[in-house]
Parts: structure tokens; sequence; C-alpha cells
């Protein structure tokens, strides 16, 4: 697989991560070990997890399967912490809280450090530069190697590379940043990428697939091993399954159907390729499902079906994006 550097970094990563938001719940060991396997196999290296993933034990299945399946220098290990289970406040991006959830995250792991830790979403109650102590303390200890930042939107994000550049006690610079990023949900093209792409940062696009409505299997029925099917995930993948979102689905599956191809396949090569993107990371369920996605290695889109995709799929961009005279 293709290996890409993530953002201005030394760090190269394979241009298809592997997601584990479904491990130790939905999936099992067996069908977590099949995936890692087949994901390493195929040349894949990122794969990223977070400490909030099925309260733990995705992270502790992952350390479970590394070294006994695949070497742990072959992977690239991301994961992430600040999402708190209180109903109150839903994120804690406190030094206190990050640097206890980062020591937690490795004993789970069974590793020394991680390549990549991010924070998972901006803590509106804690100092941002109290939050960002913590990702250079994180690395000076070696407990990190890189850090990076999840669910900042675009001023979130300017705001702490811009608090990095030019504070003297900043030791560290962001790397990444993890967002939602497919064909149903582009709302990071406004902000987020513009900014990403100033500041020198690798786009980690989540959800690809629409959180699984791309690949077309929501077309005529919600399946009945779905997510959509999933009492706690149903929630998740409903808001994709209007109006709207099925014709953009029935256009990824008319253009699948002149390549040959499939659905997953246009729509995953579509958002791997688009500026400024990284890795995509995908999330499967079963072993099958991953090599579904991998196979998308050897697929390019030809120009005028991106073209198409584009069109049918563009958000409502105004004001202030485009020229106020212009309107």
């Amino acid at each position: 697989m293709e290996l890409r550097h993530l953002g201005r970094t030394g760090l190269r990563v394979s241009r298809i991560g592997l997601g584990t938001l479904t491990w130790g719940r939905d999936t099992d060991e067996r069908d977590a070990a099949d995936q890692l396997k087949a994901f390493w196999e195929a040349g894949g290296t990122l794969v990223d997890t977070a400490d909030v993933y099925a309260d733990g034990g995705a992270e502790y299945l992952l350390g479970r399967l590394v070294e006994d399946l695949v070497p742990r220098r072959d992977l690239v290990i991301a994961t992430k912490a600040g999402s708190v289970p209180d109903p109150d406040r839903r994120f804690d991006g406190s030094r206190g809280h990050l640097l206890a959830a980062l020591d937690a995250s490795l004993e789970r792991l069974g590793t020394d450090h991680v390549d990549l830790w991010q924070v998972h979403a901006f803590d509106p109650d804690t100092p941002l530069e109290e939050t960002l102590q913590a990702l250079d303390i994180a690395v000076a200890s070696g407990r990190a190697r890189y850090v990076g930042v999840s669910n900042f939107c675009g001023w979130q994000l300017a705001k702490a590379a811009t608090w990095q550049a030019v504070s003297p006690r900043a030791q560290t610079r962001l790397a990444s940043t993890q967002m939602e990023y497919s064909l149903l949900q582009r709302g990071i093209e406004r902000e987020v990428l513009p900014a990403a792409a100033d500041l020198g940062l690798g786009v980690l696009p989540s959800s690809p697939l629409g959180r699984g409505v791309l690949t077309g299997k929501y077309r005529r029925a919600t399946p009945a091993d779905s997510r959509g099917a999933s009492p706690h995930l149903a929630p998740f993948v409903a808001p994709y399954l209007d109006e709207e979102a099925g014709r953009i689905v029935e256009a990824v599956a008319t253009a699948a159907d002149g390549l040959a191809t499939t659905a997953l396949g246009v729509a995953l090569a579509w958002v791997r390729d688009r500026p400024g993107v990284t890795a995509p990371i995908v999330g499967a369920r079963t072993a099958r499902q991953l090599e579904a996605a991998l196979s998308v290695e050897a697929l390019t889109l030809p120009d005028e079906i991106s073209k198409a995709l584009d069109d049918v799929s563009a958000p409502v961009h105004r004001y202030p994006d485009h020229d106020w005279s212009t309107l």
C-alpha cells in the first residue's frame, strides 16, 4: 500500500487507516485478529483507536493482538483522549485528565508509546493552552511520538496551531487533524481543510463511507446485521438515510456500475484522493468488509467521475466563503 507523509512531519502512514470503533463490542477478538492480519498483509500501517471505544475494550483488544499477530514496529498506532462518559461534560481537555488517560491507554495497549496521540474534541471549559501543554508533556516524556487533534472546527484548529507557533513554552506542533469527511459530509471543506493545508497538517477522514451508507447497503432496506440495525449505532447512521443522501448514493452506484467496481470503492477512492487528505480511517465489522475496502488501493477515479460526484454532493458554501459581490 502507498505511504504518505502525515502533514509536514517525517512520519509516513498507509493511505488507508484501520479504525477500531466496533472492536470489543460488535467485533470480537477473532474478527479483529482477521482484520488486523489482512490490513498488515496488505501493507497497512495506521491503526486508529480511542480510549472510549468499547469503554477501553478496543485498545485492550488491539494490545492483545500486537506482537502475537503483527510486529509492533510495523504499526503506527494512533489513539485519542478527552471524551468522557459524563452527560454534563462530554469532553475533558484538562492536563490532568489527558495525561492520566494516556497512561491508561498505554497500559491497555501494552506499549510504552503511541505513534500519534490525539485530543478527541475541543473542550470549551479548559484553557486551550492547558490542553496543548499536555501534548508537550506527552512528547517530551516519550509517551507519544506525534500529536494531533480531532473534531476541532476551523478557528479552534487555527488557534491551537498558532499558540504552538508563537508561544515560547510550546515544545511540539500538531501533525494532524481527524474529522468526518465523505461524499455525504463535506462540511470540513468550508474551513478545516483550508486551515489544515495552510498549517501543514495531515487530514485523517473518519467515516469516509458516510457511516456505511455510501456502500449502498441501505438502498432498499436496513440489513439486520448492519450498524443501522444496531441499537447503539442506529442513531449514528440515521442522519444519512434521508432523501438528499439517497440521491448521492444513487450517483455513487451509477459511477460504480460504469467503472465495473463497487459503490464502496468509488466512495472511498473519492475521499482518499481529495487534496490535503493523508489517510481515511475505515472501520469494518468483519475481515471481508475490510478486504473490500483494501481492494480500493488499485482504483483511481477518472477526473470526469470525480467531478460529477463533486457536483452532485456539493455543499452550499456562500458568504463569506465566496466574494459577497458575486452573490
